[in-house]
């Protein structure tokens, strides 16, 4: 049951990191990757604003039935997503360089366009 659940999400996700690419370049953000993966987990987004990296979690739902967007990003999310940004770092010799993790939370209406898209930056600090 699992499986079909996340399968049937998916494209909402997908849609969700869609719009907030496009939301971010709006913005005049750089995007350097999308979905960067490691066995760990993965990061949405990694983007640079002005010389600032940014490592953006994207949430998006079509009803508050799971609880909020912002609620998803958990204390565990946000260890993985350190962990990854972390790495990303090291791999990139950017250590030192200014960082930070935003959380864009999308908000659709049940033809899946966007009503509402909020931004939090620096949402949580580098969890150990």
């Amino acid at each position: 049951m699992l499986l079909w659940k996340k399968k049937a999400t998916q494209p909402t996700g997908r849609l969700g990191e869609s719009l907030a690419a496009e939301f971010l370049v709006n913005q005049r953000y750089v995007i350097l990757e999308c979905n960067y993966r490691k066995p760990y987990g993965e990061v949405d987004i990694i983007a640079r604003d002005g010389d600032t990296l940014v490592f953006v979690e994207v949430k998006t739902r079509k009803s508050s039935g799971f609880g909020s967007a912002f609620e998803a990003v958990d204390r565990r999310k946000q260890r993985h997503l350190s962990r990854i940004a972390q790495e990303y770092l090291q791999s990139h010799s950017m250590v030192g360089s200014p960082a930070r993790f935003d959380v864009i939370a999308i908000q659709l209406d049940n033809d899946s366009q966007p009503v509402r898209i909020d931004h939090i930056k620096n949402a949580f600090d580098c969890v150990p």
